[in-house]
C-alpha cells in the first residue's frame, strides 16, 4: 500500500523531505503541479523567496520543539513568478528518521479588499508608544495594504538605516528592500501569517547605499481596526559572514587550499543532478603523487607537505574555473570536470600528467603522477563512480607508474 496515498488526495500542496540530503521523498499531485518543473532548490532559493535558514536540516531542533516554522517559496504560475507560503512540520515515519512534511497555503493570497490604503497617520496609544521608544532592536511599522508604506520607526530603526523620521515617513518597505518591488508579493504573503512564526531573511538597503543581511520578524498588529505589520529587524551581516568563513573552512584542505573530500562529494551529487536535468555529461580525474613515500623518508614530511601545496598549484593552474580540483587524501587528488567527455578529460589528464613530470625546479624533488579517467555513465551512483576511477588508477600504477588509464 502507498503511504501517501491520502496526501495525493488532497488539493493542498504537499511534499515530503529528508532534511539531511534535501530529497524530495514524495509530492502530492497539487505539490507537482504548482512545482511546474522548478526542483526543491529552484522553489527555496528562487528570486521571491524567503526563508529562515538556507539548510532545511537547520530546523530540526525548532520544528521538534513545535515551533512555527514558516518558508516563501517562489514558483511559477501561468508564466509569472509567484511567492507560496508554506508551513514545515515534522512527521514521524518508520522508514524514515527524519522527514519534514512542508504544507503549501492552498491558493496564493491577496490582501482582502477591506484592507483599504490610506496615507493618513496613525495616532499612537501608549502601549503602542512605549513598545516603539523603549525595544533596542530597529522596528518598523509598516501598512501591507499601502506596498508596504512605513507608517512609523523608532529610534533604533533611524540610527540603523541613517534616515531621519521625516524621510521614513515617505518610504516604502519595498525601497529598503535589496529586491525592490518584487518583494511586494512576499509582503502580502506575510502579511496573512498569524504570528509567532521562526524571522526570515532578507537584505536591506542603508541610506548610505551598503547592504545589510537582516532576520525581519513581521508581526500582525491591529490599531484602530486597521491590520498592520509591525517588523522587528536584526542584523545578521556580520553572523552569516563568519558561518560563510567557517563553512568554507570546512570544505578546504588546510595545507594545499584545495577543497577537501566532503565538497568534492557535495559536488558529484549536484553533477549529477544537473545531468538528470539538462543531460550534461562530467568526467573524473583520480590522481595519486608516485612513490610520495619515498620523498617523505628521503627529504623528510616539510618536504613532503611542500612538494603536495606545488603540485596542488600545478594542477589548479592547468584547469578551467568550472572545474573542482579537490585533495582526495594524502598524496591522493581528484579533478571534478562539467560537461566534459572522457576524451577530453583523457587529454586533460595527458597534459597534467607531461606538465607535472617536467615542470618541477629543485630544491624540491622530481615527481610523477599516476591517474584514473572515467565518465559518469547514465543511473550510475557516485560510489560506483569513484570506484570506477580508482580501479583505473590502480591499473596506471600497476602499468609502471606516470601514466593515463581509462575506466
Amino acid at each position: 500500500m502507498n503511504p501517501f496515498a491520502l496526501l495525493d488526495k488532497l488539493k493542498t500542496p504537499v511534499w515530503i523531505i529528508r532534511p539531511s540530503t534535501e530529497e524530495v521523498l514524495h509530492a502530492n499531485p497539487a505539490a507537482r503541479a504548482v512545482a511546474t518543473g522548478l526542483s526543491l532548490a529552484d522553489m527555496r532559493h528562487g528570486s521571491l523567496s524567503a526563508c529562515p535558514h538556507p539548510a532545511l536540516s537547520d530546523y530540526t531542533p525548532a520544528i521538534l520543539a513545535r515551533e512555527q516554522v514558516v518558508e516563501i517559496w517562489t514558483i511559477r504560475q501561468q508564466e509569472q513568478l509567484q511567492p507560496l507560503c508554506c508551513h514545515l512540520c515534522w512527521l514521524d515515519m518508520a522508514e524514515t528518521a527524519d522527514a519534514i512534511l512542508v504544507e503549501a497555503s492552498s491558493s496564493i493570497g491577496t490582501l482582502p479588499a477591506s484592507a483599504a490604503a490610506t496615507t493618513d497617520p496613525l495616532p499612537e496609544d501608549g502601549f503602542h508608544r512605549m513598545l516603539m521608544q523603549t525595544n533596542s532592536a530597529p522596528m518598523l511599522l509598516i501598512d501591507p495594504a499601502d506596498e508596504g508604506r512605513i507608517v512609523n520607526v523608532n529610534e533604533a530603526a533611524m540610527r540603523f538605516y541613517g534616515y531621519s523620521r521625516a524621510e521614513f515617513a515617505a518610504k516604502h518597505t519595498w525601497e529598503i528592500n535589496a529586491q525592490g518591488r518584487a518583494i511586494l508579493p512576499v509582503m502580502q504573503q506575510i502579511a496573512q501569517l498569524p504570528g509567532g512564526h521562526k524571522p526570515l531573511s532578507f537584505v536591506h538597503r542603508l541610506a548610505d547605499g551598503s547592504l545589510r543581511d537582516v532576520q525581519t520578524y513581521a508581526g500582525p498588529v491591529v490599531m484602530h481596526g486597521k491590520r498592520l505589520m509591525l517588523c522587528v529587524i536584526h542584523d545578521i551581516t556580520e553572523q552569516q559572514r563568519l558561518k560563510s568563513e567557517l563553512e568554507q573552512a570546512a570544505l578546504r584542505d588546510p595545507l594545499t587550499g584545495l577543497w577537501n573530500r566532503r565538497y568534492l562529494l557535495q559536488q558529484l551529487e549536484r553533477a549529477i543532478q544537473e545531468k538528470q536535468r539538462c543531460g550534461h555529461s562530467f568526467s573524473l580525474i583520480l590522481l595519486d603523487a608516485d612513490n610520495f613515500k619515498r620523498i617523505n623518508d628521503q627529504f623528510g614530511h616539510f618536504t613532503g607537505d611542500e612538494v603536495l601545496v606545488w603540485l596542488a598549484r600545478t594542477l589548479q593552474s592547468r584547469v578551467r574555473a568550472a572545474d573542482s580540483v579537490c585533495r582526495w587524501g594524502g598524496e591522493e587528488f581528484v579533478i571534478l570536470l562539467p560537461q566534459t567527455t572522457q576524451s577530453n578529460a583523457l587529454h586533460l589528464a595527458e597534459c597534467l600528467r607531461d606538465t607535472v613530470a617536467n615542470g618541477q625546479t629543485a630544491p624540491l624533488p622530481a615527481i610523477t603522477i599516476s591517474m584514473g579517467v572515467a565518465q559518469h555513465q547514465d543511473e550510475e551512483s557516485v560510489e560506483s563512480l569513484i570506484m570506477r576511477v580508482d580501479n583505473a588508477l590502480y591499473q596506471a600504477k600497476s602499468s609502471g607508474r606516470n601514466c593515463v588509464i581509462a575506466a
